[in-house]
């Protein structure tokens, strides 16, 4: 499919159901959670002074941060720039789950379809007093694995839980340490927890931290995107995917968010030529 032809696709409303959108699913949340500026790595705009500067960005829950984030990849990518111009909604990034309850969350809807996930995390919440207020490290470790495989959570599944609440019982975690731990630092000990790995902490440091240089090279959807946009013959790899992606520095999550809309495009686009 020609680029053309996505970009007019791109520019329809998107669909109210994205594969990406994993936090604008959940239920409305009790609590919530102030996120701190980060400080990142930006590489200058000015041709002339190609040396990379320090600032301080505010998390991607922040507009002024996406707007500051779409003029950036504007002008330091031609290509993504089109996809950003045709597509009509900026992106959304309003989580205000606090860490420990986005995880848990995580492990419970791995490998599972959207429905069938929800039924079970909302029979997860009625476990606990104050229902998601009520998901609390000590409270998970006390519900045993045999109550948990009563309302559909497999006995593995429980496992992670409770490994990720123990980890949280002997300090080992916290969610102020999270919110502390740089990108590199937090993928090491967060996938020291059973059930989670790269991807899954990819997908919450975007979703739930709202931080704004993740490029998840592993999730088939972002690939897919880069493999469009540059019209390469081939899913790129994690090393092909930093370099060409390279450019979006230091707001790759919101270039990655982009390569999922552009993919929903195609696939309706698809859909449509086929009847």
């Amino acid at each position: 499919m020609s680029l053309r032809k996505t970009l007019t696709a791109l520019s329809r409303p998107p669909s109210p159901i994205s594969a990406v959108n994993l936090e604008a699913a959940e239920p409305s949340r009790s609590s919530q959670i102030t996120f701190r500026p980060r400080k990142l790595r930006r590489v200058s705009l000015d041709d002339l002074n190609p040396s990379p500067t320090t600032i301080t960005a505010s998390p991607l829950s922040s507009k002024s941060t996406v707007d500051i984030a779409l003029r950036h990849l504007l002008i330091s990518d031609e290509l993504l720039g089109g996809v950003i111009s045709a597509h009509n909604t900026p992106p959304v990034f309003e989580s205000t789950s606090t860490p420990f309850l986005s995880l848990a969350r995580s492990i419970l809807y791995q490998q599972l379809a959207t429905k069938a996930a929800k039924c079970i995390y909302d029979r997860f919440i009625s476990l606990f007093p104050g229902g998601e207020s009520g998901v609390l490290p000590e409270s998970v470790i006390s519900v045993s694995a045999v109550d948990l495989r009563k309302i559909g959570v497999s006995g593995r599944k429980a496992s992670y839980l409770h490994d990720l609440a123990g980890k949280y019982k002997s300090g080992e975690l916290s969610d102020e340490m999270i919110l502390e731990m740089s990108d590199g630092e937090l993928t090491d000990r967060l996938t020291s927890v059973k059930g989670i790995g790269v991807w899954t902490v990819h997908m919450f440091m975007i979703f739930s931290l709202h931080r704004p240089d993740v490029l998840p090279v592993g999730d088939l959807g972002v690939r897919k995107g880069v493999k469009d946009l540059y019209g390469l013959k081939n899913l790129p790899g994690p090393l092909q995917m930093e370099q060409l992606c390279e450019k979006w520095r230091p707001f790759r999550s919101v270039g990655s968010w982009y390569m999922w809309r552009l993919i929903e495009s195609n696939k309706t686009s698809n859909t449509k030529l086929s009847k």
